[in-house]
């Protein structure tokens, strides 16, 4: 089941986010086409395990389980014919968390770039539930990570 919970009070990306409370498969699926400047990117999603509640830096975690049995797959790929997978165990509660995917190279300032995205984890062996997900987004790597992409 998923829900979407709305939220002024947190330093989120939206005005909402997606929150899984059961499921037995995750597909996540997405796509921005846009101009960008020639340099380098990374990719993330913006992750949390547990239900964010009203409360400042608050969280509810007792409905998390099934993230540690199996990773999550992360992967991207760009118009450029660029792409990048990886796998991260989802384990740390309570805490917004950048997953980082790869890093990208746009060469040609301002051409149109197709950026395809998805976050998955498909077993079902076993339920999955309390995961929350703010966005995905992308940053110039020239930038301070502690910074540019803060949480």
């Amino acid at each position: 089941m998923l829900s979407y919970i709305p939220h002024s009070t947190l330093n989120l990306s939206f005005h909402s986010i997606a929150y899984l409370h059961q499921i037995w498969w995750l597909e996540v699926e997405g796509d921005v086409d846009f101009e960008l400047p020639a340099g380098r990117y990374s990719l993330y999603f913006r992750l949390k395990l547990g239900r964010p509640s009203n409360k400042q830096c608050s969280t509810t975690t007792h409905q998390i389980h099934g993230w540690n049995i199996k990773p999550v797959r992360f992967q991207f790929s760009v118009s450029n014919g660029e792409q990048a997978t990886c796998e991260h165990f989802l384990n740390e509660q309570g805490k917004w968390l950048r997953y980082h995917v790869g890093d990208f190279v746009i060469e040609n300032s301002y051409n149109p770039t197709k950026i395809n995205f998805s976050m998955t984890q498909i077993d079902c062996t076993h339920q999955k539930g309390g995961l929350s997900l703010d966005s995905v987004f992308i940053c110039d790597n020239k930038l301070d990570m502690n910074h540019a992409c803060k949480d």
